[in-house]
């Protein structure tokens, strides 16, 4: 599978008279827009916001971050199994609004929802301070249940990208980037002097508000399985989860993960990049135990020599982690986890749920509990009245003067296990 980014540099978001991209700014008919996504009786309210890098504003509470995007070349559409068709991913031509974001809030639907503050220290923490962001602030009827809301959200957040991705159909990219994903047989005898590496990558599922979709499957229903890297590039894997914002994988983040464009770059170089196995993070022990000896299985069928894990959460997701990393170590498979952790604010606390001698290599992306004063902002997009209660918050973290006293863990993506954020550790 060949798939083409075309990657459109975005500058700047205007409200007009007519949806177009021209000279790097996206325009926006703001009365066409909101009549495609307030469609759902469910929606009592909704908004339109745009905010811009340096901005004095703060988004509270964040539910999702999508990037827009259009497949203007080959089989398949935007997020599949909920835009789109049924149809394969990953092949073809895909052209990207690069720069621009669309951020979804409104009336708190999980108590794991984040921040993203567009200027002052906050903003250091979150890759989204760094986007031009058109926000929508979506409130729905009182009687509307958490996994319904959630829902209503997410395919709000959906059909604004699909919307805006539209708008670049016809636009020549600045740059394409193309990425190819051959047949596991050819893929592995392309290179056979390098060590074949492969990518696990773990998905939030959980439970009820912890879904992550795969081809619009909840991942609670896989089992791991195989799937090309372009086509979790083009859209096949999205956000539903809403869990705790310094480690959520928003969908943008999905679209741009870090893990595996770093994998691609280095392919037949360093390593052979054979591809990636998905995998769920389950409750029941049996269900670790079932998903972990999958994993392993898969693993050694494709033959690698060593795997990149990356997990989603922490708590409880932990486990998946370390029984992932030794099922695969005991098949002689090298591991490097990618995780953050929860040291306790003074970092003196043990850092994971769970840990084994075989997981010795290790990249953190931080201590969420770390805490940070967020200063008052001139403007607020959602409901600030959610600081004392989300996680990372607590009783009394906001101030009087509308500042916020939080762990790090209230951030959008602040310490996120792909490594899309800045922050890690070295260890001595």
């Amino acid at each position: 599978m060949k798939l083409e980014l075309g990657k459109i540099k975005i500058d700047d978001i205007e409200f007009a008279d007519e949806t177009k991209v021209s000279s790097s700014t996206l325009y926006i008919n703001k009365e066409e827009l909101l009549e495609l996504i307030r469609e759902d009786s469910r929606i009592i309210d909704i908004n339109l916001d745009i905010v811009h890098p340096g901005d004095s504003v703060r988004i509270i509470p964040v539910k999702d971050v999508i990037e827009p995007r259009v497949k203007v070349e080959g089989e398949g559409g935007i997020f599949p199994g909920f835009i789109a068709g049924e149809d394969m991913v990953g092949s073809g031509r895909t052209n990207v609004l690069k720069g621009a974001a669309v951020v979804t809030t409104g009336d708190i639907v999980g108590f794991q929802e984040g921040i993203i503050d567009m200027s002052g220290p906050g903003a250091d923490y979150t890759p989204f301070s760094k986007t031009h962001n058109l926000v929508v602030d979506c409130d729905v009827k009182e009687d509307i249940k958490q996994h319904e809301h959630e829902e209503i959200i997410r395919m709000v957040g959906l059909k604004t990208a699909t919307y805006l991705g539209k708008a670049a159909v016809d636009i020549e990219p600045d740059e394409v980037e193309v990425y190819e994903h051959k047949p596991y047989l050819e893929a592995a005898a392309e290179y056979p002097d390098l060590p074949k590496v492969g990518y696990v990558y773990m998905l939030q599922s959980q439970g009820l508000l912890h879904d992550t979709y795969v081809y619009g499957v909840d991942a609670k229903e896989i089992i791991p399985t195989l799937i090309s890297p372009t086509e979790i590039m083009d859209g096949a894997i999205i956000s539903g989860n809403c869990v705790s914002a310094c480690d959520k994988n928003a969908t943008y983040i999905h679209l741009n993960n870090p893990v595996i464009e770093d994998l691609y770059k280095y392919h037949g170089e360093k390593y052979n990049f054979i591809g990636v196995i998905i995998t769920n993070e389950n409750v029941t022990l049996a269900d670790k135990v079932r998903s972990s000896n999958y994993t392993a299985k898969l693993a050694e069928m494709i033959g690698l020599d060593a795997a990149i894990i990356s997990e989603e959460g922490f708590g409880n997701p932990d486990a998946d982690l370390i029984m992932n990393c030794t099922k695969l170590e005991e098949k002689g498979i090298k591991t490097v986890l990618i995780t953050d952790e929860y040291a306790g604010r003074d970092g003196a606390s043990q850092s994971l749920a769970d840990a084994d001698p075989a997981g010795d290599a290790v990249v953190t992306a931080g201590n969420a509990n770390e805490v940070i004063t967020l200063p008052p902002m001139d403007r607020v997009i959602g409901h600030q009245k959610f600081a004392d209660i989300i996680a990372g918050g607590f009783d009394g973290s906001l101030g009087e003067d509308g500042s916020i006293s939080v762990e790090i863990q209230a951030i959008m993506a602040s310490t996120n296990e792909l490594g899309f954020n800045k922050l890690t550790a070295r260890g001595y």
